[in-house]
C-alpha cells in the first residue's frame, strides 16, 4: 500500500478528569523527524508516545501535540498539611518568644498568611494511571486515523503514477515505431558521406556494414527505449509492493530522467525530440509526486 507523507488527524476523548485531544500533522521529509509536545503532567508518557508514533510512521516530519482541559471542579479541592502546619506554628512561636526576650515585638502570623506559606496547602494525590492510559489509547486511535488519511492520499498518488507510466509507454512505443525510418535515414546519411570521400580503392562493404551497425547502436536510442520500458515495469511492481516505496521510486525517477536525456541527445529527427521532451515532462510530474511518498 502506497502511503503519502502528508496527513492530518485529530482525536478527542472526554475523561472524568477532563478532555484529552491529540493533533497529528505530517509532511514530507527525507527521514523520520518527530516533534512531540505534551503537558507537564503527561511527561511520563513521552517515551511510549514516541515508540507508538515511530511504529506507525516510517518516514516524514511529524508534529504531535497533546492538549488537556481539566473538567470543571477537577483539582479544585486542597488538602491541609497539618503536620507541616503544626511545625510551622511551633517555629513561629519560638521566633516570637526569642524576639520578646530581646526586647522586640512580633505580630503573630494571620491564618491567611499561614495558608499562603508554601507547602501548607497541597493538591490531593490522585491515581493518574487511568488518565495516562486514556491519553495513550487516544494517541493510537489518532495514529490509525492518520494512517487512513495517508493511505487515501497515497492511493491518489499511485493512480497518478500509473497513469503517467501508461503515457510514458505510449511515447516509448511512438519512438520505437519510428526506429526503422530513423535507422534508414542514418544509413543513407553515412553512405552519402562515404560517397563524397575520395578513396584510393573500393571500400570494404563488410567492414562498412559492421561500422554502420555500431553507429546505429550508438545513435538510434533502442537501448534507452528498452531501459525506459523496464523502468515502467519496475515502477508498477514497486507500487504493488506492500512496503514503504518512496526511496526506491525516487531512484527510479532518476533513472527515468537519465534515459530520457540520453534519448534526447541521440535524437535524429524532430518527432523523436518532441517525444523525448514529452517524456521528461511526464517524468518531472511523477518525480514531484514521488517526493511525497513514504
Amino acid at each position: 500500500m502506497i502511503r503519502s507523507m502528508t496527513g492530518f488527524a485529530r482525536r478527542e476523548l472526554a475523561h472524568a478528569a477532563g478532555t484529552l485531544a491529540w493533533e497529528l500533522r505530517t509532511v514530507n521529509h527525507r527521514y523520520l523527524e518527530l516533534s512531540l509536545r505534551v503537558p507537564e503532567e503527561f511527561r511520563a508518557l513521552e517515551s511510549e508516545c514516541r515508540a507508538a508514533i515511530s511504529a506507525s510512521v516510517k518516514r516524514g516530519k511529524v508534529d504531535a501535540t497533546l492538549s488537556f482541559r481539566a473538567a470543571p471542579g477537577a483539582g479544585a479541592s486542597l488538602d491541609l498539611d497539618t503536620v507541616f502546619l503544626d511545625e510551622l506554628l511551633k517555629r513561629a512561636h519560638e521566633v516570637s518568644r526569642r524576639a520578646t526576650a530581646h526586647g522586640g515585638e512580633m505580630t503573630p502570623p494571620s491564618a491567611l498568611e499561614l495558608l499562603r506559606w508554601p507547602g501548607v496547602l497541597k493538591e490531593p494525590q490522585h491515581d493518574r494511571a487511568p488518565l495516562l492510559g486514556a491519553a495513550l489509547a487516544t494517541l493510537k486511535a489518532a495514529l490509525a486515523e492518520l494512517g487512513a488519511s495517508r493511505e487515501s492520499e497515497g492511493e491518489r498518488i499511485a493512480l497518478m503514477l500509473r497513469t503517467r507510466c501508461g503515457q510514458l509507454e505510449q511515447q516509448v512505443a511512438l519512438v520505437r515505431a519510428r526506429l526503422p525510418e530513423v535507422r534508414e535515414r542514418i544509413r543513407a546519411r553515412l553512405e552519402e558521406r562515404l560517397g563524397q570521400l575520395t578513396l584510393p580503392a573500393e571500400p570494404n562493404r563488410e567492414r562498412f556494414e559492421q561500422e554502420l551497425a555500431l553507429a546505429l547502436a550508438r545513435m538510434d536510442g533502442d537501448e534507452e527505449l528498452d531501459r525506459l520500458s523496464s523502468h515502467v515495469a519496475e515502477t508498477g511492481k514497486t507500487l504493488e509492493a506492500g512496503e514503504p516505496a518512496g526511496r526506491r521510486l525516487d531512484f527510479l525517477m532518476q533513472e527515468f530522467n537519465r534515459e530520457a536525456n540520453t534519448l534526447s541527445s541521440k535524437s535524429q529527427d524532430a518527432a523523436t525530440t518532441r517525444a523525448a521532451v514529452d517524456m521528461k515532462v511526464l517524468i518531472e510530474q511523477m518525480r514531484e509526486q514521488v517526493q511525497n511518498i513514504e
